[in-house]
């Protein structure tokens, strides 16, 4: 077979190509199928089989976990055993409804005992959040020095029971004489009773102090 050969080809007379021609014609049009049927059809395939990878690879990291999980799973209940009882052990220390109303004195007569001016103590309607606890909002306006406040402060910390108290839209500004005067609401709260609805586990029994 020579080069010649392939010049001038008579595409109309196919079958008087020399037998080295036709073996090359046929080999490279065999190769154009080839090409062409890996463009349109193994392509495809290749990029679906990519995305199976990728679900495969995510598959496997949800089961390793699930099954970390599984391993894990009765050291987790004995966690939440755990914070069940220390649940239940804060209970114990935060006030009850009964309490509450003495508690309100309690911190009033806090702030008297460290020498604060109450202008406003006003108790507000508490509301039940979460189902297991309540807040109580109080209006509050007094006036004192810095160390009668942090003297409050520490009193209501001693107090026999467990008192929380957040700010909300508290101002503390000075005024004259070297005092500050502080006003805005802060929130109490108290455990709701199973007989109220609560959700939370069953209050024990109070055997005095905290």
């Amino acid at each position: 077979m020579k080069l010649s050969d392939f010049r001038n080809l008579d595409f109309n007379n196919i079958g008087g190509w020399a037998q080295g021609v036709k073996l090359t014609f046929c080999t490279l049009l065999f190769g154009l199928i080839v090409l062409a049927g890996w463009w349109f059809m193994i392509s495809d395939q290749q990029d679906d089989l990519k995305q199976r990878q990728g679900q495969e690879i995510g598959l496997r990291k949800e089961f390793s976990d699930k099954q970390a999980k599984v391993v894990n799973l009765e050291a987790l209940k004995q966690q939440l055993d755990e914070m069940r009882d220390m649940l239940r052990q804060l209970l114990r220390q935060l006030p009850s409804k009964t309490e509450m109303p003495e508690l309100l004195v309690d911190i009033s007569q806090t702030a008297l005992s460290a020498g604060l001016q109450t202008q406003l103590f006003q108790p507000g309607p508490e509301s039940i959040k979460e189902g297991f606890y309540a807040e109580k909002p109080i209006q509050l306006r007094m006036m004192g020095t810095y160390h009668q406040f942090g003297a409050f402060i520490s009193g209501v910390a001693a107090l026999p029971r467990v008192v929380i108290l957040t700010m909300h839209n508290v101002s503390l500004r000075p005024v004259a004489g070297g005092q500050l005067s502080l006003e805005g609401t802060v929130k109490t709260y108290r455990y709701v009773e199973e007989d109220e609805g609560g959700s939370g586990p069953k209050k024990p029994a109070n055997k005095g102090g905290k």
